[in-house]
């Protein structure tokens, strides 16, 4: 399962992001999301674990829980296909 995972502080980087969400099952990836112009995190990243079951718990143990002094969103990412289109920029 894909989980979203938003509100995270600007120095999280993808190994925090990657335990926080260990200590609910195996973790496939883990990755926060940078801005291409700046090299800055845009502070939100998503994380992929196997086990459907330990991606809920993760999600319901994460939720609103600080991490780097930011409370968290996190849910289960929506395809990109369902998500709305931004202004595209050039």
């Amino acid at each position: 399962m894909n989980i979203y995972v938003g509100n995270l502080a600007w120095a999280t980087d993808d190994d925090e992001l990657r335990s926080a969400f260990e200590a609910f099952g195996e973790v496939s990836s883990a990755k926060v999301i940078m801005d291409r112009e700046t090299g800055r995190s845009r502070g939100f990243g998503f994380v992929e674990m196997p086990d459907d079951n330990a991606a809920k718990q993760a999600i319901e143990g994460m939720n609103d829980k600080d991490l780097g002094g930011r409370t968290l969103r996190v849910n289960e990412a929506r395809p990109r296909d369902d998500r709305p289109r931004g202004p595209r920029r050039f």
